[in-house]
């Protein structure tokens, strides 16, 4: 049986989502572009800088002093919704404002952390936010810099999956 807080849970994040997309939509923000598959040739990172939530799901696991930072370059309205635990946001990186804000907060971190970025807002193949962030942080020296691969998007990808997720701030 399902549970139904769950299915809320889920449901207003569905009903959440739909509702930044039609509102960037109305504003004239793409939200999605088309653009190749998760590891076209055109694209900034290598097969071997991705990562898969079941595997980012083992890391958090084996709690050592290696464990990822986790960020998430998406839209702000969705990272309330809910998260990666341990998630920060600095920004939406496909805007102007959004990669300054990201760029000034990665600027005083060791270039060798060990850093993971998602957004989730859309299939990842055409996401807006994932390119530019990758780019940013790579043109900015970081050397285990590490891309999560959500497929579709976050809530079928990391929620429906049973990983886990927290809300708000």
């Amino acid at each position: 049986m399902r549970n139904p807080n769950k299915f809320l849970t889920l449901k207003t994040f569905f009903v959440l989502a739909f509702c930044v997309a039609v509102a960037f939509a109305v504003a004239g923000v793409p939200i999605c572009t088309t653009q190749g598959s998760q590891a076209a040739a055109s694209d900034p990172w290598t097969a071997a800088q991705l990562v898969q939530p079941a595997d980012l799901v083992k890391e958090f696991s084996a709690k050592n002093d290696a464990a990822p930072i986790i960020l998430y370059v998406g839209f702000r309205t969705l990272f309330e919704g809910g998260h990666i635990p341990g998630a920060s946001f600095h920004g939406t990186a496909s805007t102007e404002s959004g990669l300054a804000d990201l760029k000034k907060w990665a600027a005083s971190l060791p270039r060798t952390t060990n850093l993971v970025i998602y957004c989730g807002c859309c299939p990842f193949d055409r996401c807006p936010n994932i390119r530019p962030a990758f780019t940013a942080l790579r043109d900015m020296g970081f050397t285990h810099l590490r891309l999560l691969v959500l497929p579709k998007n976050f809530a079928a990808d990391w929620v429906e999956k049973g990983y886990p997720m927290e809300k708000g701030l």
